[in-house]
């Protein structure tokens, strides 16, 4: 059963060029935790109130709104501290959640693997441990609702010694999971496959992409955060070179500190990627917004400097003609039709021959085993056989220190 939602934002000089998106998002954030919005309550001034955001009338008016509409929960558009909530929760007489915590119960929801499970306990016990006085009325309603829904089958307690001990487990545990992801991701870099990662903000249609390309059947409804965990699938390119591409966490604006370290390591997936493949909603009304959110994120994980591609998708949803392109290299596609899946392959593929090394090799006949390694490895764009010296000639593109440049460099020098 769904729970009846306020929203209460406050515009200051601060917020006030992002107000109205960020307040938009906290409205899909709550519909996608499953939240039944009953009001909005809004207010302008020029800093929030440092004892409960809102101040002393609106807190008033807060109140008669909770009582009027049978609200359940007050959801607050900023970061609230413990006093703060504590202090607003009494005086309204219903439980108060922030921004954040509305996120951590969405990711809660969300994570299917161990590691993002464990991630994302994790985080909520950060935010729960200088949250812990006493038995709070919040406390008291743990796995009662959106905010305290948990990851694990581990009920979140209210002893700060339990908290301290689960997180040093938790955070053990992830090392662990982090090594052998560590060697799985050397494995992928040592050979000669070329890697993808797909990014951007969140809804933007990663998922939808992934599917396109790959038939992954990974999650993808039109819902933030869709996908939590990070999921790498094989995908040939129409001339046969075999790619992999990893599907990742969706950005979104003041993303919780809590949330980029809990998931560094999902990011990090993409630290090795050969290119990115920043996909953004075209149709999107504060789409430069999200572009720049997602730009801002990689320089803060030290990636801007990995090669990206942008993929303006949901071209079904504008006029493309009067579309304008702000990021480049980039493409316009509809990941819903069969002519984005050609266009978006005619991109990826000029990508790769910008990234790559041309070569032009000869195979003897007999070499028929590596002129399929060949064509796996590398973008094969054309392949001739020559009769009269019974040899393959073939040219294409290929990662630098490939053995496939490696023995055109040998065929020259001899």
């Amino acid at each position: 059963m769904s729970e009846r939602v306020i929203l209460v934002g406050v515009e200051t000089d601060e917020s006030k060029y992002n107000y109205l998106e960020s307040m938009h998002e906290l409205a899909g954030l709550t519909k996608t935790a499953h939240g039944e919005i009953v009001f909005s309550l809004t207010q302008k001034r020029p800093k929030v109130d440092r004892q409960t955001i809102i101040g002393k009338g609106k807190i008033e008016e807060l109140t008669q709104l909770v009582d009027a509409h049978e609200a359940d929960l007050v959801i607050f558009n900023h970061s609230l501290s413990p006093r703060q909530s504590q202090t607003i929760e009494s005086l309204v007489g219903v439980p108060v959640i922030d921004r954040i915590q509305l996120i951590l119960d969405i990711f809660a929801q969300r994570a299917r693997s161990k590691e993002g499970k464990l991630q994302v306990e994790l985080a909520q016990l950060d935010y729960l441990l200088p949250r812990l006085v006493g038995q709070g009325q919040s406390l008291s309603r743990l796995g009662g609702g959106i905010g305290t829904r948990g990851p694990g089958e581990t009920k979140l307690e209210t002893d700060r010694r339990h908290i301290r001990r689960r997180i040093s487990a938790i955070k053990k545990e992830l090392k662990e999971v982090e090594a052998h992801r560590e060697r799985s991701r050397q494995k992928r870099q040592q050979s000669s496959i070329f890697q993808m990662g797909l990014i951007g903000y969140t809804n933007a249609g990663k998922s939808t992409i992934l599917n396109l390309l790959t038939n992954a059947d990974t999650y993808s409804e039109d819902q933030l955060f869709a996908t939590l965990d990070p999921l790498t699938k094989r995908w040939h390119l129409p001339q046969g070179m075999e790619t992999t591409i990893t599907d990742t966490v969706g950005f979104i604006q003041d993303l919780p500190t809590q949330l980029v370290d809990a998931f560094q390591s999902t990011l990090e997936e993409s630290k090795g990627m050969d290119l990115l493949l920043h996909i953004v909603d075209a149709s999107a009304e504060d789409r430069q917004q999200q572009e720049k959110t997602v730009i801002d994120l990689l320089k803060d994980l030290g990636m801007d400097d990995i090669p990206m591609l942008t993929i303006y998708n949901k071209a079904d949803r504008i006029d493309e003609v009067t579309f304008a392109p702000t990021l480049f290299p980039s493409v316009l596609i509809s990941a819903k039709t069969n002519r984005g899946k050609d266009l978006l392959a005619d991109a990826i593929k000029r990508e790769i021959m910008n990234l790559l090394e041309p070569y032009m090799l000869t195979l003897n006949a007999n070499e028929g085993q590596a002129l399929s390694e060949m064509k796996r490895e590398t973008l094969v764009l054309s392949e001739s056989f020559d009769e009269e010296k019974e040899q393959y000639n073939v040219r294409g593109f290929a990662k630098k220190k490939s053995l496939w440049i490696r023995r055109m460099e040998d065929e020259l020098d001899n």
